[in-house]
């Protein structure tokens, strides 16, 4: 068996999990820090278009998208929301 990936969550995801509503942010940790890493590639899509070089994976109504480097083990979550908004373009931000 494979060694599991590293999880690292990127500095604007931490904000985007912590305002997911609690029973969903619990599946949405837990998810990927025990199940994803055992198989990031199987879990996930390949994304196209402006997310090309992402891939997002499922967890309910909530959609995690990822960056995988194969080489360094490493998935880097970069983005979690509803599956409603999570391919959207994220509002600009002030400043």
């Amino acid at each position: 068996m494979t060694p599991p990936f590293d999880v690292q969550v990127s500095s604007s995801a931490r904000p985007q999990l912590r305002r997911l509503p609690d029973k969903a942010a619990s599946a949405v940790v837990e998810f990927i820090t025990a199940v994803l890493p055992e198989n990031p590639l199987r879990l996930s899509k390949p994304l196209t278009g402006e997310l090309t070089g992402l891939r997002s994976a499922r967890r309910g109504d909530y959609r995690v998208l990822i960056h995988v480097d194969e080489g360094a083990k490493r998935i880097l979550v970069v983005r979690v929301a509803h599956r409603a908004d999570v391919y959207r373009s994220p509002a600009p931000s002030d400043g």
